[in-house]
């Protein structure tokens, strides 16, 4: 069954509603007017929602900025490190892993070692190793964070992602929606959202 956009708004237009709005940084041409009117066209058709993004370049980008054009307060982001991309931030709601204290959360740490190319990593930014290379741990634990919460943060549930088709479920969008899957948060890429923006 193909969810259409009326019972997607249905569904999740409820309180507590956490709605993961995100993607791949390069995003085609073509395309990045869609997640710039997806963004809008969500913000401005749901009361409750709110919409959490990653705050990186690209989809996450043009999303968050159709959600701004229409309520900024409908936006929270959860960045790896204070000051991450603060010039392009528009959310209401910034959460920096520097405010969360990540050692106490070991779900967190465990499914973000599911991720083979950073799981050593892991360990060693936890433990305060915080340079070129431990970094790319800290953007793996902010997108399991962005899935599952912590025990101060609500968990996603939903996701709407813009992945790229022809390498599929790859990088960290590709860790975001695995850990989506594994927990049960139901998700969706462009096959299905870009219909939307013909309803």
């Amino acid at each position: 069954m193909v969810l259409t956009l009326n019972d997607f708004i249905t569904l999740y237009d409820k309180d507590d509603s956490i709605i993961l709005l995100e993607g791949k940084r390069t995003v085609s041409i073509k395309d990045k007017e869609k997640l710039f009117t997806l963004g809008k066209l969500l913000a401005n058709s749901t009361q409750k929602i709110i919409f959490r993004s990653g705050n990186a370049d690209g989809s996450d980008q043009l999303f968050s900025n159709g959600v701004a054009a229409i309520d900024s307060k409908k936006l929270q982001v959860i960045t790896p490190y204070s000051g991450h991309r603060q010039k392009t931030n528009q959310a209401f709601e910034t959460i920096s892993l520097e405010e969360i204290n990540i050692a106490a959360e070991p779900e967190v740490l465990y499914q973000s070692k599911a991720n083979k190319k950073t799981n050593k990593l892991i360990d060693q930014f936890v433990s305060g190793e915080h340079n070129k290379v431990t970094i790319k741990a800290a953007y793996i634990i902010r997108d399991t964070i962005k899935a599952i919460g912590t025990d101060k943060i609500r968990p996603a549930t939903f996701g709407i992602f813009y992945d790229d088709l022809e390498n599929p479920v790859s990088g960290g969008t590709g860790h975001t929606m695995n850990v989506c899957k594994q927990n049960n948060i139901p998700i969706i890429d462009q096959t299905t959202w870009f219909k939307w923006l013909e309803e």
